[in-house]
């Protein structure tokens, strides 16, 4: 993979020059961070009397390790993500970049303003990975890296658009996330390239100090899974301090230091210091001739010179490491949490702020006139010219395109038209089945089809075949960065699965890690955006298992990722498979979840439909991901010309009311045969009812609630749900079934003020067959009647 830029080397003739502009750079960083915290406490008006809060020791943390890779080591093309606390520093180097304005920088969590942690589609195209679901961005950069390698592989990348690496600046208390070792892992599988994680290692956590020699654990887990790992322990002066006579004492005794001693003779001063040091070492002559002739200043400041506050350290690492390769690497920074502050060290400081008084002692040491807060380079004994040449000709403000470096993509021709599958007559089709047949056929890559097949890539963990994904990658094949045979296939073994693993293979099989899935498809769904190729990814996964990656799912969608999440199978109607098999919220999930719209067909004509709405929906400037919540239940196929309208706005009649119709019957999804065989005997007594299909509980909401809030901007406008329930007289009855929560129906009560019989599932499920179990949680034809005898009695 080519990569592009220059990396800025601290060797050559005026390289004392540029450390000296790279260290006046990381001043001003330190302050605008921690200024930009301050104005938003103390200075803004607070209307609400609420701590607005800011995280300024964690953005101290991470200072230098931030200036030396945006001021010296990134290229255009790179790709990172910022740990969530460190947000106003990465605020502060785009305002250096001039890529951020001042008066956004007095925004910071502010309504309409800068985000407490970066966000994509709140804070702008500077920002690559959205961070704030701690230890997510940092599995999404590894994941980006594979979607990077996809793009340009199968190449599609645009002209001119190199590769990059992909950076992860990580709080260390993110690696307690159980999601970044299974992110590793799959890492590992998918041999990852071009990947660095910087750990901010300052062994402070919210609550706690970090318990000592945790990454001699943590960096065996790195080596173990293939990645190189750098330890950035100490700064130059310390190292210089070590090879003095008797220094390897004073190296040992720091090493020795519980962190919770050392963060408090941080907090604590050079005093305490030199106190705690010659309580130990003093007998050494070395070691004496070492401490005492530094004043306490000096001296704290010599043993708080670690390597992650070290900015020609870090830039020699990085520099090496990223000559010797593409091998994914750990640097494990050791850092002092609020460092350059006067809480610094304290265990206290997670959140904790400057009061006035010390801002005030903080201004002054940084050399800050009252009124010049915000000034560029305010404090800084460098020419303003010189700093203003220096930053552009760093090899990150170079630009990736003249736009920047968001970038942008084509769309995708979809098909007017996706047929449905033909079922011979007589015989029935579950909508996964049918799902399989269609990307099946879109598979063969023919006629209007070639180019969306070229578009589609496939994931699934661990459950390509259960989910029907099977005859889709029997024809496109499996994705590797290496071609691999199928040793079946190669033996003439008798096996249905075809798969062969090569570059140009188009399905990324995952391990049972429902947070990778989410992840790979958050990584597919933004490659449009990052790598300048619009793909158009399709994840299966089971239904209930969609709750062990919701915080991954929710986190893909947080920052507008585009893609088909399609879960199967789905609610009791899994029969055999027993109750941690079956799902029940899955269909709230979907109408609560933004930038997802959620469908639930029931039949392959319906399906067919949506799918085609999937495809278009996700390109469009206003869409977003769609989620196909689909059935392994076998139904008979209707012939019957459908709206698609109706279907994609989340409701149609199969069989319309009379006008004033008492009572009218509606079904999700798998139940439509129950529902069908109440109505036939329903119409004997009301003949005027009405049978309505439900395809999107989550869209009919959506649209009732968007016309509310156009009512209220005196707009007037009617939902969809509004004119499917109009023909129904105000004190109808609507008998609703599902299989899955009754609460996704209930609403439609407040619509028009008609009584909703909701009937679902709200409890967990067990082993049977579909008719014990629809019997006993109340979704059979029986109970269907049941509930409207009620309904029309009441």
């Amino acid at each position: 993979m080519t990569m592009q830029g220059t990396v800025r080397r601290l060797d050559t003739p005026d390289a004392a020059r540029q450390v000296e502009i790279l260290h006046a750079l990381e001043r001003k960083l330190l302050w605008l961070s921690a200024w930009m915290i301050h104005h938003a406490n103390h200075i803004r008006p607070n209307r609400d009397g609420l701590k607005v809060g800011g995280h300024q020791a964690s953005c101290a943390s991470s200072v230098s390790i931030l200036a030396a890779l945006y001021f010296s080591i990134l290229r255009p093309a790179d790709r990172v993500a910022v740990k969530p606390h460190a947000g106003p520093v990465f605020h502060a180097i785009n305002y250096l970049f001039g890529r951020q304005q001042r008066e956004k920088l007095e925004t910071l969590r502010q309504f309409g303003g800068i985000q407490p942690y970066p966000s994509r589609v709140k804070d702008g195209p500077e920002v690559d990975f959205s961070t704030g679901s701690v230890g997510l961005g940092v599995a999404l950069a590894s994941f980006g890296s594979l979607v990077q390698d996809y793009v340009h592989l199968h190449n599609l990348a645009p002209e001119g658009i190199p590769s990059g690496r992909h950076v992860a600046v990580v709080g260390d208390a993110e690696l307690d996330e159980g999601n970044i070792y299974e992110a590793l892992l799959e890492g590992w599988k998918h041999d990852i390239r071009n990947v660095w994680w910087v750990v901010d290692y300052n062994r402070q956590s919210l609550d706690s100090v970090v318990p000592d020699r945790l990454f001699g654990r943590i960096e065996g887990l790195f080596r173990d899974m293939g990645w190189n790992v750098v330890t950035i322990k100490y700064g130059r002066k310390l190292e210089a301090a070590f090879a003095r006579p008797d220094g390897e004492h004073l190296r040992r005794w720091i090493d020795d230091c519980p962190n919770s001693l050392y963060a408090a003779l941080t907090f604590q001063g050079g005093a305490a210091w030199r106190s705690a040091i010659l309580a130990e070492l003093g007998r050494v002559d070395g070691i004496r001739a070492i401490v005492d002739p530094l004043t306490d200043d000096e001296l704290a400041a010599l043993m708080t010179n670690l390597g992650g506050h070290d900015i020609e350290t870090l830039t020699e690492a990085f520099r090496t490491q990223d000559a010797e390769g593409d091998q994914p690497t750990c640097f494990i920074a050791y850092t002092v949490k609020g460092m350059g502050l006067p809480f610094a060290g304290h265990k206290d400081n997670h959140s904790g702020l400057m009061t006035k008084e010390q801002m005030e002692g903080f201004r002054a040491a940084m050399a800050i006139r009252p009124g010049h807060e915000w000034d560029l380079f305010e404090g800084l004994n460098i020419p303003e010219a010189e700093l203003r040449d220096f930053l552009g000709a760093v090899p990150f403000a170079e630009k990736l395109t003249p736009a920047g470096r968001s970038l942008v993509s084509p769309t995708i021709h979809v098909p007017g038209i996706i047929p449905a599958p033909r079922v011979g007559e007589g015989r029935k089709q579950s909508t996964q089945a049918a799902f399989g047949d269609i990307l099946a056929e879109i598979g063969r890559g023919q006629g209007e089809f070639a180019d969306l097949a070229k578009r589609i890539v496939t994931t699934s963990p661990d459950v390509t075949v259960s989910t029907n994904l099977g005859p889709w990658v029997n024809r496109r094949g499996i994705f590797d960065r290496h071609k691999k045979n199928d040793v079946f296939r190669d033996a003439k073994l008798a096996s249905a699965q075809r798969w062969g693993m090569s570059p140009d293979g188009q399905h990324v099989e995952l391990g049972i890690a429902e947070q990778n899935l989410f992840l790979v498809l958050a990584g597919l769904g933004l490659a449009d955006r990052l790598y300048g190729a619009r793909l158009l990814p399709i994840g299966t996964v089971y239904d209930p298992f969609v709750n062990r990656g919701l915080d991954a799912l929710i986190y893909a969608c947080y920052q507008d990722a585009r893609f088909l999440l399609v879960s199967t199978p789905s609610g009791l109607t899994l029969a055999p498979e027993g109750g941690q098999h079956q799902s029940v919220n899955t269909p709230l999930i979907g109408m609560a979840a933004d930038r997802l719209t959620s469908f639930e067909p029931a039949h392959s004509d319906e399906l067919a439909i949506l799918l085609r709405h999937a495809f278009d929906h996700m390109q469009k400037p206003d869409g977003s991901a769609v989620w196909l919540r689909l059935s392994t239940r076998g139904l008979q196929q209707p012939s019957r010309t459908l709206d698609a309208a109706d279907v994609i706005a989340g409701a149609h009649w199969i069989v319309p009311p009379a006008e004033g119709a008492r009572i009218a019957i509606g079904y999700q999804g798998s139940l439509a045969p129950e529902a069908l065989a109440a109505f036939d005997e329903l119409r004997s007594e009301e003949p005027g009812a009405g049978l309505l299909a439900i395809t999107s509980p989550d869209r009919l909401h959506a649209a009732w609630l968007g016309a509310r809030r156009a009512a209220r901007r005196g707009e007037r406008q009617v939902s969809h749900i509004e004119r499917i329930l109009a023909p129904l007289a105000r004190d109808a009855a609507l008998v609703t079934v599902l299989d899955g929560h009754p609460a996704a129906h209930a609403w439609m009560g407040a619509v028009r003020g008609q009584r909703v019989v909701p009937l679902g599932v709200d409890r967990f499920g067990q082993a049977g067959d579909i008719p014990d179990l629809y019997r006993e949680y109340g979704l059979d034809s029986d109970a269907i009647l049941d509930a409207c005898a009620e309904a029309l009695l009441g």
